[in-house]
């Protein structure tokens, strides 16, 4: 871990301090109940956690989808593809899938918007898979529009992958602010779905060179998911250092601490071991990433060791182009040297065996 990011880290940790000092204070029995719209007490939290086992999977998108439209539109939806590919997740042993949703979808149809995510639901639950459904996303194009979507450029990695709710409407609070009829929604639908282990708000808020400017954005969601009250963990994962401001409230809102990780198992370990001492429970959302040392062979045990749920990324290559790496795009579509993500091909087999039997051995398979 650089200076750098261990002071930043630090920083993150230090605004924490007051609210840990005060779930521990001695005498003080632990809480376990929560009114409607407050954050999870510490023991609810492990409570909930102690109750699952320990949470493994991947982010997931059907490889007939290259972004979240593609996969949540009527004309487009492709619950074949979904079954056959939750199938390949249940058979190495994993139990979640984290999967984003986006706001136009529902805008073109909320009924039916509903019924496809019920539908995906009983699928997941026939392969004993727990769903994360992530609302926001401040990642790749600016902009998307609802109706067919663009074909996946060669070798670029996720190319066509979508922001919810984009530029410019993540900045403008006169605009975001009609996004909350969304959330409400979808999360009072589901609000009491055992099929549904956690709502992620926002995924890596601030990226795309956006900083604090998605600050509101990401207070007004925790705001609309706290009305709601439901039985399902809020969280949002931090995943820059430098962005203390929205570290520091994502972790002091989020019922469960989840993180994103690319690195090496020595910083990794040390990431783990300082987000602990929020004391609520960890996982981590995003990891998996070969060329960079993030593997299977290290970062899992490592996870399942230090009891921290594994969500890699991506399941079956496909459209999203994610096998290739984020910053090495090959114009001829080649074959790269080695997998960026990804564990399965398109006709089921695995990327590597031996990864998949690393997976299978953590999961008790």
């Amino acid at each position: 871990m650089t200076p750098k990011k261990l002071l930043a880290l630090l920083l993150v940790l230090l605004c924490l301090a007051p609210a840990v000092q005060a779930q521990s204070r001695k005498g003080r029995a632990p809480q376990t109940s929560t009114a409607a719209g407050q954050l999870w007490p510490v023991a609810k939290a492990n409570a909930w956690y102690a109750q699952h086992k320990w949470i493994s999977g991947a982010n997931f998108i059907p490889s007939t989808a290259i972004n979240q439209l593609e996969m949540w539109q009527a004309a487009t939806f492709d619950p074949a593809t979904i079954d056959r590919e939750l199938g390949w997740a249940e058979g190495i042993g994993f139990n979640t899938m984290r999967v984003f949703l986006h706001h136009l979808a529902w805008q073109q149809d909320p009924a039916g918007f509903k019924q496809r995510l019920d539908a995906y639901l009983a699928l997941a639950d026939k392969h004993r898979i727990q769903t994360i459904f992530v609302f926001f996303d401040d990642c790749w194009n600016k902009q998307a529009s609802p109706g067919p979507q663009p074909a996946p450029k060669t070798g670029i990695h996720n190319s066509g992958w979508v922001q919810d709710p984009g530029e410019p409407t993540s900045r403008d609070s006169a605009a975001f602010m009609g996004l909350k009829p969304y959330v409400s929604d979808v999360m009072t639908r589901f609000a009491h779905d055992k099929r549904v282990l956690m709502w992620d708000l926002y995924n890596e808020p601030g990226n795309s060179d956006k900083k604090d400017t998605s600050l509101p954005l990401l207070r007004n969601v925790f705001a609309w998911a706290r009305a709601v009250n439901p039985d399902q963990p809020l969280t949002s994962g931090i995943w820059a250092w430098n962005l203390q401001a929205l570290n520091a409230f994502q972790v002091r809102n989020s019922d469960v601490t989840t993180y994103h990780d690319y690195e090496e198992p020595n910083w990794h370990q040390r990431v783990i071991e300082l987000l602990k001492t929020n004391g609520r429970p960890l996982i981590c959302t995003e990891y998996m990433a070969r060329s960079r040392n993030s593997r299977f062979a290290n970062i899992m045990p490592l996870l399942k060791r230090e009891n921290v749920g594994a969500i890699n990324w991506g399941l079956v290559e496909g459209k999203t182009n994610t096998k290739y790496a984020w910053d090495t795009p090959l114009a001829d579509g080649s074959e790269p040297a080695e997998w960026f993500h990804e564990v399965f091909r398109q006709d089921g087999t695995p990327y590597r065996l031996d990864e998949v039997q690393v997976i299978r051995k953590m999961n008790g398979k």
